[in-house]
């Protein structure tokens, strides 16, 4: 499959992966087989599920950092700007999945929601504690949202090149605010350029490829978070000081 710009993405392309972290890989494929054997064929409820558990690490990332902030133990106003940016993105997945009837079901909303409550907490405490770990883990957790949507378009090609776009992707990838878009993509590119270089999103199947290309991106940053998090525990803590008043200002 290609991208946007014309090149193959593959799932190596995703597979930004760093040493260790067989639990958490044994863990995720572990609880990804239980959501598909509950789900099913109803892909749009299994997506919604995935959707509402997968944005839950982000907002466990600011409160925590915001916490760190507002003690005046750490500040670092980019790792805020990336987070945002990523929380934002999975809210118009979930969007996008709502839109497609993927929350119809009482039961299905109940599920999703109570497991995003207790993940959320788990998080929290996993990043106070071991922040590369908790990057670690998010970063299967969206290799596999990664793979779910590939496999998915391969199987639903043609039918999802029929259905049109949905009113809340052809927002968000072609008119939201160009900062947020540049936050989660890291882009060295000016506005213009970037504006130039958004995909064309006119039927579900361009939607469920921009989704697919996120997750992509998502990895990445956590792989990228993760070597962060083990250069920062290397160093003397008067030298993590100074980073983070230069990485505020």
């Amino acid at each position: 499959m290609q991208d946007s710009g014309g090149k193959v993405l593959t799932l190596e392309d995703a597979a930004v992966r760093t040493e260790g972290g067989s639990i958490n890989k044994t863990l995720v494929g572990f609880l990804k087989g239980l959501l598909d054997t509950y789900y099913g064929q109803r892909d749009y409820a299994r997506f919604y599920a995935l959707e509402t558990i997968a944005r839950v690490p982000y907002f466990s990332y600011l409160s925590v950092l915001h916490l760190y902030e507002t003690l005046g133990w750490w500040r670092q106003a980019d790792y805020l700007k990336i987070h945002f940016a990523e929380s934002w993105n999975e809210l118009h997945h979930l969007l996008i999945m709502e839109e497609l009837g993927g929350n119809d079901k009482f039961f299905d909303r109940w599920l999703a929601q109570h497991t995003a409550f207790f993940y959320y907490w788990f998080v929290c405490v996993l990043y106070i504690t071991n922040p590369q770990n908790a990057y670690n883990l998010n970063q299967h957790v969206e290799e596999h949202a990664f793979a779910t949507y590939d496999k998915f378009l391969k199987a639903h090609g043609q039918e999802l090149k029929n259905a049109p776009a949905t009113p809340v992707a052809k927002q968000y990838y072609r008119k939201d605010k160009l900062y947020v878009f540049n936050g989660l993509h890291n882009s060295n590119q000016d506005f213009d350029e970037l504006d130039q270089a958004r995909p064309e999103v006119e039927t579900l199947y361009d939607v469920f490829q921009c989704i697919r290309n996120d997750e992509a991106e998502h990895v990445k940053t956590m792989a990228a978070m993760q070597d962060q998090a083990a250069e920062r525990a290397r160093l003397p803590i008067v030298e993590v000081l100074d980073q983070d008043i230069r990485g505020s200002s």
